[in-house]
């Protein structure tokens, strides 16, 4: 074996650098991937046709980007070369330039900075993953698989970042946004590459946390969905007598908010307020949701005009079922955002947009905004570590045979006062719990029944 398979994830390639994500891998995956793309696809490249290429901040990805560019040119494929971005910008870069025929951005997204590897994405802006094309790649670049061109690819420099700017303040006018102070946690992630520019076109005043980007990750993780991460936001929110605080991940196509108080408003709700606006905007559609977000979003949503519908967690799968559903929003609890007006991607930029919108226009803070909403008691994701998953799931599905049970993703087993989410880990030997409740009585009894379960007892 060439290379390790655990590295080929469920949507994209990720493990150590220099150990298991080497250069050697990135030319072979260029080559791989214009194969695929010619061989599986049926893609015939013109003149002017490119791939484009982007990577994030780590140490490593500079030598892998050199030798995946080198991949695809002695494949005969030009290359638009975006630099340092985020996974925003890059999957935007693929989905809006007809001459664009996809690409690979190297970045290990929120792992810490001994990690990297490869997002690959389609011109639709669609990622390719385990059920879209990454085992085939797989095989090809196990197989050494070249075919070396007559004629060489060029590379070019390319910045997509106006027309970026153009496409997300056509949906929220920053003339509508008035004067906010807010504290911003970039992680030393990619968030800079177009937020210093956005953040300057807006009337707000910005304190800056970790805006250099550095693969050390010197201050904490990048990684707004573990708690921990945000208490340095937190603090300085209050600290400063902020409006908000906003974080996000490594190639920030993840989002963090603190409100006022300094609290972390939960995934759900954050989502929620970013639906409610597109519904002022577009007064109906179909908005949809993952299976772990709270159902007071679903609730809210359908009685302000919406129709909702429950979706596979990972963004390959929301992105597919918003293409094909022509839904105008989703929401994940991983806080990921999609829009349907960003070719149905992430994109962090406008989700700040969004919430400093809300702030402007609403005339209340961000507490008096989200804690309405959250009329239930939500546990979040709690993981439990476990050799065999599949006996565990099993156990699970007869313990709550009662209820009335969904296997779109997992299970989610639905009562009258409360409902049981449990998903497979697609990455690791856990199974992972979600659950909603009335009460928190109920929730708690729950956690316990689930947790009994796990144990054996």
């Amino acid at each position: 074996m060439k290379y390790p398979a655990h590295v080929f994830k469920a949507y994209d390639i990720r493990g150590l650098s220099d150990v298991e994500i080497t250069p050697e891998m990135a030319r072979d995956l260029g080559r791989a991937f214009v194969l695929f793309l010619r061989e599986k696809m049926g893609y015939v490249f013109t003149s002017g046709q490119r791939l484009v290429i982007g990577r994030d901040m780590r140490t490593s990805s500079p030598a892998l980007v050199a030798e995946l560019i080198e991949g695809i040119l002695e494949s005969g494929v030009g290359v638009a070369d975006i630099g340092l971005c985020t996974t925003p910008l890059f999957n935007f870069t693929c989905a809006h330039y007809n001459d664009f025929m996809g690409g690979i951005m190297v970045t290990a997204s929120h792992n810490p900075g001994e990690f990297n590897g490869f997002k690959i994405t389609m011109k639709d802006g669609l990622p390719v993953g385990e059920t879209t094309g990454l085992p085939e790649i797989y095989f090809l670049m196990e197989r050494g698989s070249h075919v070396p061109a007559d004629t060489r690819g060029d590379r070019v420099e390319f910045n997509p970042c106006e027309d970026y700017y153009a496409r997300i303040f056509a949906l929220v006018d920053p003339k509508e946004i008035k004067p906010l102070k807010v504290v911003f946690d970039a992680g030393n992630g990619m968030a800079s590459t177009t937020f210093d520019e956005l953040l300057a076109k807006l009337p707000v005043q910005v304190e800056k946390m970790y805006f250099n980007p550095d693969g050390n990750f010197p201050n904490h993780e990048a990684n707004p969905l573990k708690t921990e991460t945000l208490r340095d936001l937190q603090r300085k929110v209050r600290e400063t007598g902020a409006d908000f605080g906003f974080a996000t991940d490594g190639d920030a196509d993840r989002i963090g908010l603190v409100d006022e108080t300094g609290e972390i408003v939960p995934a759900s709700f954050a989502g929620a307020m970013v639906g409610m606006e597109i519904l002022k905007q577009k007064k109906s559609g179909l908005m949809l949701y993952d299976p772990r977000v709270s159902h007071a979003v679903r609730e809210l949503w359908e009685k302000n005009g919406a129709t909702t519908d429950m979706c596979k967690v990972g963004h390959a799968n929301i992105k597919k079922m918003m293409k094909e559903r022509k839904a105008i929003f989703a929401a994940e609890l991983s806080l990921h955002l999609y829009y349907s007006d960003v070719y149905d991607l992430e994109s962090s930029d406008l989700s700040f947009l969004y919430f400093a919108h809300i702030l402007s226009t609403s005339g209340k803070k961000l507490s008096e905004l989200w804690k309405p909403i959250q009329t239930k008691f939500h546990s979040g994701e709690i993981n439990f570590r476990v050799e065999d998953r599949e006996a565990v799931m099993e156990r699970l599905r007869e313990k709550f045979s009662d209820a009335k049970t969904s296997t779109l993703d997992g299970f989610l087993f639905e009562y009258t006062d409360c409902w049981i989410s449990m998903r497979m880990s697609n990455t690791e030997p856990l199974v992972r719990l979600v659950a909603e409740a009335d009460t928190a009585e109920m929730l708690a009894e729950k956690i316990a029944e689930v947790e009994g379960v796990i144990k054996g007892v």
